[in-house]
């Protein structure tokens, strides 16, 4: 049975709240989001707004053996994968973000990698990842700087609204990275 869905009144009132991590130390992959959309923040999941992509494209390139459901997020840790965001604060959308936050938020996370240590790091938005740390240009795979020692990949935001991959696409940059963290 899925949950029911949020309503108008309790996606108001997930503006600026949180979604705990699901995280672990040695993960295989961390993933990690811009921030929680207001949906996320409502059901307290990560990529839950129905349309997120995060989650087929998970499945279909290996990393799990069926397709999880966001309220599933803690099965992750069984193959060893997490997710965590920049900026922990919901918004009804990152360009709501200021680049004073995401830089904070790209710090933070420097200092959750040292702590976790995960063997990659995938961060989820081309433009997030450039704000938070301050990069020019950057391209769609692995990065030639690392966090902490850990390598870095940069893919594509997988919401919905992110037309320009299709979910085809999304799974095809999934499962190269999935190859490279084996």
């Amino acid at each position: 049975m899925k949950p029911p869905r949020p309503t108008r009144r309790e996606l108001r009132a997930a503006r600026n709240k949180t979604v705990p991590d699901v995280v672990a130390s040695r993960l295989k992959v961390l993933f990690v989001g811009i921030n929680p959309g207001l949906y996320s923040a409502a059901v307290k999941h990560h990529f839950a707004r129905p349309g997120n992509r995060f989650w087929p494209a998970l499945h279909r390139a290996g990393f799990t053996s069926r397709q999880l459901s966001p309220y599933e997020e803690r099965e992750l840790l069984k193959h060893r994968l997490g997710i965590t965001n920049i900026v922990n604060r919901a918004t009804a959308s990152a360009d709501e973000l200021p680049e004073k936050e995401l830089k904070a938020g790209g710090r933070r996370l420097a200092a959750k990698v040292r702590r976790l240590r995960p063997r990659v790091v995938v961060v989820l938005g081309v433009g997030a990842y450039q704000a938070a740390f301050g990069r020019k240009r950057v391209a769609i795979g692995p990065q030639p700087e690392s966090i902490a020692t850990t390598p870095v990949w940069v893919l594509p935001n997988p919401s919905g609204l992110n037309a320009h991959y299709p979910l085809a696409r999304l799974v095809q940059l999934f499962r190269r990275l999935r190859r490279a963290a084996a």
